[in-house]
């Protein structure tokens, strides 16, 4: 009996044994989502309105009131809002007013604000494109103006909290728009 009992025991430890033996677990190595927007596409726009441009074929736009528009881009939730304004002897105003918008609400979550100036003579364009680096509403803004009668403003929303390690690609892929929508104005 007691070689029967030996016996029964070392086929239930040796079968124990078998049973645990599977592959050490390890835990899953980090990773990052990762992000892929497709290579953007440029359309022509064209309305009433007293200025041309190209925008991203999958961006969706809706004319507002005095030639404003919005450009929504559906699978990044972000909209691009862009406003028209006529100088009357004004340009001063609008300018400063552009450049305030910029500095008096970004500069307390900016990390940094690059100012891009923007010329092209032979479309008689001028403009800057700022670019801001941190936390802030939103990271790309822009004016564009003749100085005589047209003035563009653009910003870009998302519609998400400020985080911006989050946003990087895609804010990184609508600034691109953005910034091909402002060197592509043309004035009627």
């Amino acid at each position: 009996m007691v070689k029967i009992f030996k016996y029964s025991c070392g086929l239930l430890i040796s079968g124990v044994l078998l049973m645990s033996c599977k592959e050490e677990v390890l835990p899953k190595p980090p990773s990052q989502l990762r992000l892929n927007y497709p290579v953007a596409e440029y359309d022509a726009f064209e309305n009433h309105c007293p200025f041309i441009f190209e925008m991203n074929s999958e961006a969706v736009i809706k004319e507002d009131k005095d030639c404003g528009f919005t450009i929504t881009y559906p699978k990044m939730k972000a909209t691009i809002y862009l406003t028209y304004k006529t100088v009357n002897n004004d340009i001063d105003f609008l300018l400063r007013d552009a450049q305030n918008l910029t500095y008096k609400m970004h500069t307390i979550k900016a990390d940094e604000i690059i100012e891009l100036p923007y010329f092209n003579k032979v479309k008689k364009v001028y403009g800057t494109f700022y670019d801001v680096t941190g936390n802030a509403a939103t990271n790309s803004l822009f004016y564009a103006t003749d100085s005589v009668k047209h003035f563009v403003t653009g910003s870009v929303y998302f519609y998400a909290k400020p985080n911006y390690d989050s946003l990087l690609p895609a804010e990184s892929y609508v600034k691109n728009d953005m910034q091909h929508l402002m060197e592509t104005i043309k004035w009627k």
